[in-house]
């Protein structure tokens, strides 16, 4: 029987198990979003193309702990049921261009996710028509494969080979470009079976060994753990957790680590790495260093001094290649899944470390832990809440929620004052704002399609709540149970923090010219405007009262803040 290549393409993603597709529609798209309505897909409106894409992105995030969490047994859907892939429809060349900042996101993040695009026909885009471009060329330097669609039979093999690519290790965004004729055209072929995703395998058992070897000699080893631990499910951070505990390391997350991966509350757990160069390159400065599933340690800007010393041993282990030994040289380099890799050299190392040794490598981690404690950050500062009172109170009022955090300068005290424990947190590595507000309604999604009962909590700066406040929208013409809470400082903090890294210094020395939000925007009223429920704690001693009301009220609800960078 034949089917059109719209057709085609939405039955190949239904027969894969997508359930959802976030968008913003065109012309070029309007065969596709006629299947859509024959479909059983439910269709997610962005109001902007980037907000489609960081929902598609947080939503891809999300349902990947609830696949993680099925292989486990701790969700009671089987782990084939849930496909952990967002997919995102965007509109010709103009379209693809707004959804650029958060492909970029994803790509760094490294979020399963399709994103496709109508084109103008085969047979007219040589008439440069309006919104035409290279869409291929434009998405190519953020996805893992980009390719335009040229014949309706090819269509199934490449939906197929797209979406294979974005679920295999390293995890990632695909694009496909789907001309109209395409779409419109009629073919006899059927959608391709998709077939099991390979994992990056068990690793080198000789490269293995080197590395127990290596820990096993080590004096006082150090462990940096990548969000690829946290993005293979809770397995991974327990066998992270095993191999610490045999070891008797020293764990950071890597800089600009957005998932939880080891857990906070542990004895063993010293923090995420700094941002900044000297605070990072104290906490390396051992004879071993373990890199687990890295791939943003390093500084913003060029560190003015040496992060990973030349004399120490590294071990680096990663399912991308393209990890291992990227930032600094790997004595040691072993490409496997992490919960594999890990769980074997827990028990290489558990054999080959005594009990003595193991206790005088913990008293270690204690004398380090006792010598970089400082006094805790006061609840408030002349009377304005700190970011650590504001994450206090979240760990007060919702333990268990879903943190979705792009607040920049106000996550560190997040991850210091919050016990997060796997598939707990989500967040964008790529620093481009405008991620956190889209992906929290596309994790809100998700997690209601999975029919939990964990609330959803954005943390999301004032700075980059100001790139999509639509996004709320979205949120609201969906029903979702979301929860934003915005760290308001009313100004752009992680600039002020760059210049006087750049050019020395205290931020506060410093005049600034576009940096702060004068006169500050009501967010709360922008919150109403798009038919959330708005709010601003207006003292700090109601800010738990006004959170329990948030998260138990039905909807949308955005908090906002006012917070000091004191």
């Amino acid at each position: 029987m034949a089917a059109t290549g719209a057709d085609l393409f939405i039955d190949s993603l239904e027969s894969y198990g997508v359930t959802t597709l976030f968008g913003n529609p065109g012309t070029t798209e309007l065969p596709l979003m006629q299947s859509l309505v024959e479909s059983e897909l439910e269709y997610v409106l962005g109001l902007h193309e980037d907000v489609a894409v960081g929902a598609a992105a947080g939503y891809a995030m999300r349902r990947r702990h609830h696949a993680n969490e099925s292989a486990t047994g701790t969700d009671d859907r089987d782990a084939d049921d849930v496909l952990p892939l967002g997919v995102a429809n965007l509109h010709l060349a103009g379209g693809l261009a707004h959804g650029l900042g958060n492909l970029y996101n994803a790509d760094v993040s490294g979020a399963p996710l399709l994103v496709t695009s109508g084109t103008h026909s085969r047979d007219y885009q040589q008439e440069e028509p309006i919104l035409s471009g290279d869409l291929v060329e434009m998405a190519e330097p953020f996805t893992k494969w980009s390719a335009e669609v040229k014949h309706v039979d090819a269509l199934p093999t490449m939906v197929r080979r797209a979406v294979r690519t974005a679920l295999t290790p390293p995890t990632g965004p695909v694009f496909l470009s789907i001309p109209v004729d395409v779409q419109t055209e009629e073919t006899t072929v059927t959608p391709e079976p998709l077939g099991r995703i390979p994992t990056a395998g068990r690793g080198d058992e000789a490269a293995i060994q080197e590395a127990a070897t290596a820990l096993a000699d080590a004096d006082e080893p150090v462990f940096v753990l990548g969000d690829e631990i946290g993005r293979s499910g809770p397995a991974a951070v327990d066998a992270a957790v095993a191999l610490a505990e045999a070891t008797g390391a020293r764990v950071h997350n890597e800089i600009l680590a957005y998932e939880a991966n080891f857990p906070t509350d542990h004895d063993q757990w010293q923090g995420a790495l700094s941002t900044k160069a000297p605070g990072s390159a104290a906490a390396m400065d051992t004879d071993t260093l373990v890199f687990v599933g890295c791939s943003t340690n390093t500084t913003v800007t060029r560190p003015t001094t040496q992060l990973v010393p030349d004399e120490a041993t590294r071990v680096h282990i990663s399912p991308d290649a393209w990890e291992l030994g990227k930032h600094a040289p790997a004595e040691t380099a072993v490409i496997g899944d992490p919960t594999a890799v890990l769980s074997d050299l827990a028990a290489r190392v558990s054999d080959i470390v005594d009990d003595g040794e193991r206790e005088r490598r913990l008293e270690s981690v204690r004398d380090w832990a006792s010598a970089h404690d400082t006094d805790p950050v006061p609840e408030t500062i002349n009377g304005t809440l700190t970011k650590a009172g504001l994450a206090r109170a979240f760990d007060s009022v919702a333990p268990d929620a879903l943190v979705v955090s792009e607040a920049i300068t106000a996550s560190p005290p997040l991850f210091d004052e919050f016990e997060f424990e796997a598939n707990q947190l989500l967040g964008t590595k790529g620093g481009g704002l405008g991620y956190g507000l889209p992906a929290s309604v596309g994790a809100a999604v998700a997690e209601r399609e999975a029919g939990g009962d964990r609330s959803v909590l954005g943390y999301v700066g004032d700075g980059s709540y100001l790139y999509y406040p639509q996004a709320l929208y979205t949120a609201v013409r969906n029903e979702l149970d979301l929860t934003v809470v915005v760290p308001d400082n009313r100004n752009y903090r992680i600039l002020k923090e760059n210049t006087a890294n750049l050019l020395g210094g205290d931020p506060d020395e410093y005049e600034y010219d576009g940096f702060d939000f004068e006169p500050p925007v009501d967010i709360a009223a922008s919150a109403a405007a798009h038919g959330a429920t708005g709010v601003t704690v207006e003292e700090p001693g109601e800010l738990e009262s006004v959170l329990d009301e948030a998260l138990t009220t039905a909807g949308p609800a955005v908090v906002d803040v006012p917070v000091t960078d004191e």
